[in-house]
């Protein structure tokens, strides 16, 4: 038997390959399918079943294109709602043989109405492992409020009851031996405050995870919603997405992964209401890019900040990428929903500069600079993009906290008059923000260059003192 933990750190998402006896199934795969179809090549294993832990909502499976090119039966739990797609849709308890392993579908709604674990019987028939989806996170659990904006009629206090109930009847009493297997871990927005750590012994979560501690019902309800921020606006989308189908990933790549030379290139972002989206470094970027782009750096958390920072799925977007990475941003798009890339700059930022072409820059400074900045005038304005969770937990005094996850809002905060020193933790969201901003007319905003953690480390300007945060959302 073979279980291998494929997990991906910029959706912060483990997918599952699971083989025994020249059988394989995938549990939650990501949108590109072929890595899995290759590795069950490799090992001569033919992909039976492709299974769903629920319909998420911060990444497009790739079920269905797996499905349809493996031959793979794709498996949800119990749920009435109509899928665009072939699936079995398993009852409670139902067991499925990988080979000589079971896997049982245990229903435990709470995070949505069809979440499932699956709990794995080995070859030699003990329970060995669990794979949790978004009910049991290392350290968390999934936050109830996500299905309510896909289900009518749902509340996040009922399905956190449900949470409640899934927990203590389906998952406490299993064998502390297990392997607990979640979909996520830090950094995904499905949880509030999860751990680095993608898996863990049962017997472990029941005496370190909070949510598996002896309370009422009531105390876990409010325990559970207590610091939950708006998911991002993206998340409803991705969930139909899952439910109703999707273009193959092919498709999607054949649309995007068009080279476009410069002339194209402008002649396609003039005649389009396409987003000009530079996936560089921070601060390459800031040194010159094309009027009105905007940076999200490719290797960053990359899928989830466009999810935040676009907000229609449908968007039309053109690419500006280092040389060779255009194939993976555009995949990386994908993963989340933005499926019309509809091509890229051959040549990348420097074809456009070399032929001469009207280019735009970000000033950005470093910390020293900032500091002698204040030291001449303590009234300057300091605008920290993080969330306000990290802002909360520890601040530059006097700075003002407007959160790159709600810009639209945030951007009401800024006075287009007056000059603002932006940072974040390390440079990487505050130009997201100054980008986005000077796109939409904004010129005074200066980037701090290594953010709160540079700040912090030089010592030249007082921050507050350090208070634990309760939520990393």
């Amino acid at each position: 038997m073979k279980i291998e933990q494929i997990y991906t750190g910029c959706l912060a998402q483990g997918a599952y390959y699971i083989e025994s006896y020249g059988e394989a199934a995938i549990i939650d795969p990501l949108r590109e399918v072929q890595p899995y179809i290759e590795k069950a090549a490799r090992r001569n294993a033919k992909i039976k079943y492709v299974f769903e832990t629920h319909f998420h909502a911060d990444f497009v499976s790739g079920h269905k294109d797996l499905a349809a090119k493996t031959g793979a039966k794709i498996v949800y739990g119990p749920t009435e709602m109509k899928l665009g797609f072939d699936a079995v849709i398993a009852e409670d308890n139902q067991e499925f043989a990988v080979g000589k392993i079971k896997i049982k579908v245990l229903h435990t709604p709470g995070h949505t109405m069809e979440s499932v674990c699956y709990l794995l019987t080995n070859e030699e028939g003990k329970e060995e492992a669990i794979f949790t989806g978004d009910t049991l996170f290392i350290g968390d659990v999934g936050r109830p409020d996500l299905a309510q904006k896909v289900v009518k009629g749902l509340t996040q206090e009922i399905l956190a009851g449900n949470l409640y109930d899934s927990l203590r009847n389906k998952i406490m009493p299993l064998s502390d031996e297990l392997i607990v297997y979640p979909a996520h871990g830090a950094g995904s927005a499905c949880g509030k405050n999860m751990s680095k750590e993608t898996s863990d012994t049962l017997g472990n979560q029941k005496k370190v995870n909070y949510a598996l501690q002896p309370m009422t019902k009531e105390a876990f309800i409010k325990e559970v919603l207590h610091g939950l921020t708006p998911p991002p606006a993206y998340f409803p989308q991705n969930v139909m997405m899952n439910i109703q189908g999707y273009d193959s990933i092919d498709e999607v790549l054949e649309r995007g992964v068009r080279p476009l030379s410069p002339a194209e290139f402008e002649a396609a972002a003039n005649e389009t209401s396409a987003l000009i989206l530079d996936t560089r470094n921070a601060q390459e970027f800031a040194k010159g890019f094309i009027p009105n782009s905007i940076n999200i750096g490719i290797d960053g958390s990359f899928a989830v900040w466009v999810g935040a920072m676009i907000p229609d799925l449908k968007q039309e977007i053109l690419v500006v990428a280092e040389e060779g990475r255009e194939e993976e941003v555009i995949t990386r798009l994908a993963r989340v929903g933005y499926d019309y890339s509809i091509g890229y700059l051959a040549g990348g930022f420097n074809s456009w500069k070399n032929e001469g072409r009207e280019v735009d820059a970000i000033t950005s400074i470093t910390v020293d600079e900032l500091a002698k900045i204040k030291e001449g005038d303590p009234e300057i304005h300091i605008l920290d993009v993080r969330k306000n969770s990290e802002f909360l937990s520890e601040h530059v005094l006097d700075a003002e906290n407007a959160p790159l996850d709600y810009i639209n809002d945030s951007m009401l905060k800024v006075d287009k008059n007056k000059t603002y020193y932006v940072h974040c933790a390390g440079g990487y969201r505050s130009m997201i923000f100054v980008s986005t901003l000077k796109a939409r007319g904004y010129e005074n905003l200066i980037d701090v260059a290594g953010g709160f953690k540079a700040i912090k480390d030089s010592g030249k300007l007082a921050v507050s003192a350090y208070v634990c945060p309760s939520t990393l959302l």
